[in-house]
C-alpha cells in the first residue's frame, strides 16, 4: 500500500497463495461466523474492499481494506499463523451453534485483538490492533483490562464491535496460544474428523477406515522426509 495506491485484492491473493496457501475472496459485507470460519478451513479469507473515511483514519468500527491488508494479510503471509487460522476454521466444520460462537469469540480475542508476551514485554499481534493506530496505543496502555488467555473462559466473553475493547487476553507466547486453541478444538463433539488436502485444495471427512489408512501413509511419508532432513543436518 502507498499513499496514492491501494493494491488489487487479486494481486495480494496470488502472493498469499505462494507463501502460505491462503487466498482472498472479496465480500460486500460481514458474513455469519459459521460461513467466515468455514472459509478459513479451505484457506480462504473473505475480505472487504471499501476504505475508511478520511475523517476517521485511526479507527473503523467495521473491517475495511486497510484492516484486511495491514492486519490480516500480513499475518496470513506467515505460514505458522496461517495454519493457526485454518485450525480454527477446520474445527468449526460440523460444530454446533454453541461451539461456533465459542470459536468465533476466541478468534476475536486472538487473530483480531490478541496480545502475547515476547521477552517479558507485552506485544500486540491481532489484526484489529495492527491496523488501528489508535487502539494499538490504547491496548498497550494501562487503560484496558488484560486477562490471561484461557479459551474455555475467553470463548464466552462478550465484547463490543464498534469501540475499543475494554478487555484483552494475553498468552505467554504465540505458541502457547496455538496449543491452547488446539486443546479446545479437540473437545468439540462431532461424529467425524476432517483434514485439509493441499493438493486438491479440499477438505476431506475422515469417516472411513480407508481414508484413515491413506492419511497414515501420508504421515509416514512426511516423517521419512523429516528423518532424512534431520540426518543431513546433524
Amino acid at each position: 500500500m502507498r499513499e496514492d495506491n491501494i493494491p488489487q485484492l487479486e494481486d495480494i491473493s496470488q502472493y498469499l497463495q505462494k507463501v502460505s496457501g491462503f487466498r482472498l475472496r472479496p465480500v460486500a459485507g460481514l458474513l455469519s461466523s459459521r460461513d467466515f470460519l468455514a472459509g478459513l478451513a479451505f484457506r480462504v479469507f473473505h475480505s472487504t474492499q471499501y476504505i475508511r473515511h478520511s475523517t476517521r483514519p485511526l479507527y473503523t468500527p467495521e473491517p475495511d481494506v486497510c484492516h484486511e491488508l495491514i492486519g490480516h494479510v500480513a499475518l496470513l503471509a506467515d505460514p505458522t499463523f496461517a495454519q493457526f487460522s485454518q485450525q480454527i476454521g477446520l474445527a468449526s466444520l460440523g460444530a454446533s451453534d454453541e461451539w461456533i460462537l465459542k470459536l468465533a469469540t476466541c478468534y476475536w480475542f486472538t487473530v483480531e485483538f490478541g496480545l502475547c508476551k515476547q521477552d517479558g514485554e507485552l506485544k500486540a499481534y491481532g489484526a484489529g490492533l495492527l491496523s488501528s493506530f489508535g487502539e494499538l496505543e490504547y491496548c498497550l496502555s494501562d487503560k484496558p483490562e488484560v486477562r490471561e488467555f484461557e479459551p474455555d473462559i475467553t470463548g464466552v466473553q462478550e465484547y463490543p464491535i464498534t469501540e475499543y475493547q475494554p478487555i484483552y487476553y494475553v498468552a505467554n507466547s504465540f505458541d502457547e496460544a496455538k496449543r491452547k486453541m488446539q486443546d479446545l478444538c479437540e473437545k468439540i463433539d462431532r461424529p467425524f474428523a476432517v483434514r485439509y488436502n493441499p493438493y486438491t485444495q479440499s477438505v476431506e471427512v475422515m469417516d472411513t477406515k480407508e481414508k484413515v489408512i491413506n492419511l497414515t501413509s501420508d504421515v509416514q511419508g512426511e516423517i521419512s522426509i523429516l528423518r532424512e532432513a534431520f540426518n543431513r543436518l546433524v
